[in-house]
């Protein structure tokens, strides 16, 4: 019950401050590639989260929780669009939205080290670290997709990429502070 009333309210209190911030980031997302508007993005994932908040452990890191929804979504919308992109720009993108989950600013902005060191320490790990985060983050392959292909749990594979992520924020928190 506690964390039911702790997870909205955490929610609402966000949605509330960073609304306007939430519709930029959409819109700099989806800009003339969707036939979507950004609110109607922002609301379908605020529903949602709000509809689940009692089945959701606590949640420390509003934000990030948010962020990274918003994302899915975004990925959903392009997907249904059936979307082409440049291989380059999507990768570029790809490494912008890895960033922006290991490392949020609140003007979303990146320097071309931390975007340097990110590539330089994905490609650093180790196999089977790199490759569900090439898989899951550049290619939008899903756990169970990858699961079904390797024969690896989904379990398995949500840990590997857990503890891949926790190595690329610890890098990319060691270069910040050297900066």
């Amino acid at each position: 019950m506690t964390s039911k009333t702790e997870n909205s309210k955490k929610l609402r209190a966000f949605f509330n401050k960073e609304y306007n911030t939430l519709k930029i980031y959409v819109g700099s997302k989806i800009k003339n590639n969707v036939n979507r508007e950004a609110e109607d993005i922002i609301q379908e994932v605020a529903l949602k989260l709000f509809s689940r908040a009692d089945r959701y452990s606590p949640i420390n890191n509003v934000a990030g929780f948010v962020y990274h929804s918003i994302k899915n979504k975004i990925i959903d919308v392009r997907r249904a669009n059936k979307q082409t992109y440049n291989s380059e720009d999507k990768n570029e993108a790809k490494l912008n939205e890895l960033a922006e989950l290991l490392h949020y600013t609140s003007d979303n902005s990146y320097s071309e080290l931390i975007k340097d060191e990110l590539k330089k320490t994905i490609l650093s790990l180790k196999p089977d670290y790199r490759d569900i985060i090439i898989a899951i983050d550049f290619e939008g392959y899903t756990y169970k997709e990858i699961s079904k292909e390797t024969g690896i749990s989904q379990g398995t594979l949500m840990s590997r990429r857990h503890r891949a992520i926790s190595l690329l924020h610890k890098k990319l928190e060691k270069i910040n502070r050297l900066n």
